[in-house]
């Protein structure tokens, strides 16, 4: 099934603009910013509703959720939507609340903000909230977005656990089951920046169907039916493709021991570079023209 919705998933650090005072999960705060451009106005000019949607900040996977609501608040006003709230949710009961499934269903764009995907998957996993926003991102004209761990738990599979200098150790990477909005594929962020690189190695080492997606903060992917990925942001995105791999030991070593991997292919995208994750091939764009031509866009909105 192609779905209708769209799915916005984020590196981490996004460029909240003139609002950003707190550092959850920044891990290098120098990143390029070009925020009246950017993700989160790439966000509000693809919902059906522009300015006049109803966007829910679902701060779940956050330790600072009330810091996190407002520096999100603050800056989607910047871009003139001003119907805008947070979704605390913190418990599997508080999911299925009555008010909570109601707000799945008249929301334009929910977002998952950062901090721990783990929290995603065990608090959202099976419940009537996370059926709604499923059954709409496959139904209608809606917009499902993630930062950090909110892009991390977006897949079918994901990882939660693994640090970077020994991901390629044997047992060192964990992953376990997401969200659910995209399959084929298995996410990692803050990529460039933490060095994540083995991470997602291992990851589709153990499974080369699924294709690597590696985030670097503010940056993005836009993807639109289920396959046409769009590189958004002012970040770096890694593709690891792994269904040419010729030789592994992955499945012969014990736990604990290194891992040999040989013919992985990596693509990098930048700006308005496209994927086609049916096709598997990648297709870099002019990047000027596109900002430009995407621009005047916005500016309509404006």
């Amino acid at each position: 099934m192609i779905p209708k919705g769209k799915l916005v998933i984020i590196g981490g650090a996004v460029d909240l603009g003139s609002s950003l005072s707190y550092n959850e999960n920044i891990s290098h705060p120098h990143y390029i910013k070009f925020f009246e451009r950017g993700i989160l106005r790439r966000i509000i000019t693809e919902s059906s509703k522009k300015e006049n949607s109803v966007v829910e900040v679902i701060t779940t996977a956050s330790k600072i959720p009330e810091i996190v609501g407002v520096e999100y608040i603050k800056s989607f006003n910047q871009l003139q939507v001003n119907n805008v709230h947070v979704l605390d949710i913190r418990t599997r009961e508080e999911a299925n609340t009555e008010e909570a499934l109601e707000r799945a269903r008249k929301a334009d764009v929910v977002m998952f903000s950062g901090g721990d995907q783990l929290r995603l998957s065990s608090i959202f996993g099976g419940t009537e909230f996370l059926r709604i926003l499923k059954k709409r991102y496959e139904e209608e004209n809606f917009i499902v977005a993630g930062t950090s761990a909110g892009a991390a738990a977006a897949s079918v599979n994901m990882i939660y656990r693994g640090s970077s200098s020994e991901a390629l150790i044997k047992g060192e990477v964990q992953i376990t089951g997401g969200l659910g909005f995209i399959d084929d594929v298995i996410i990692d962020t803050h990529f460039v920046q933490r060095g994540r690189i083995g991470r997602l190695f291992y990851a589709v080492a153990s499974n080369p169907g699924m294709l690597g997606v590696g985030l670097g903060e503010d940056a993005g992917l836009l993807i639109t039916e289920g396959f046409c990925l769009e590189a958004i942001g002012s970040g770096l995105t890694i593709l690891v493709d792994g269904r040419y791999i010729s030789e592994t030991n992955i499945y012969d070593v014990d736990v604990g021991s290194p891992v040999s991997i040989d013919n992985l292919r990596v693509h990098v995208l930048s700006i308005f570079d496209k994927y086609d994750l049916h096709k598997h091939e990648l297709r870099i764009n002019n990047a000027i023209k596109v900002q430009e031509d995407v621009y005047l866009k916005v500016k309509d909105y404006d």
